[in-house]
């Protein structure tokens, strides 16, 4: 296997200090109170129409996203989600030192662009660009 020299890639992205843990739960409904009540989170945004929302978590720029799905993977998951300056140029990074990505950069209007990524276990990362201008933190 390959060593990537860090500084021939690492140059082109750049980093706004956001980081969203995104983790997958069966319902919304239930999720939401259970993360504002135990752990004492806000709510600042629901998306029905993508079954997801984020809340903060006290932490400057680290929020918790949760998405709904049918069925939670076995023994959990998150994907951190970290912010970028320009997705492009961090995709453009990913490209060069050959890093599989899941399909192209995913748009939602005047709120955020996002970039699905693995690393060389198989685990993903994501990229996402903030379009609504502060929305995480």
């Amino acid at each position: 296997m390959a060593t990537i020299e860090a500084s021939a890639y690492a140059a082109a992205i750049v980093y706004d200090g956001g980081l969203t843990c995104s983790i997958s739960v069966t319902s919304l409904d239930r999720a939401i109170p259970w993360y504002q009540g135990v752990l004492g989170m806000t709510l600042l945004y629901r998306l029905e129409d993508i079954a997801w929302c984020e809340l903060s978590t006290g932490v400057a720029k680290v929020n918790v996203g949760l998405g709904e799905v049918e069925q939670v993977p076995q023994g959990g998951g998150a994907t951190l989600t970290f912010g970028v300056t320009d997705i492009e140029a961090a995709q453009a990074a990913l490209d060069a030192a050959s890093v599989r990505q899941d399909g192209p950069i995913r748009d939602i209007p005047g709120m955020v662009r996002l970039l699905t990524f693995y690393d060389p276990d198989g685990n993903a990362l994501m990229f996402y660009e903030d379009l609504a201008g502060g929305a995480n933190g």
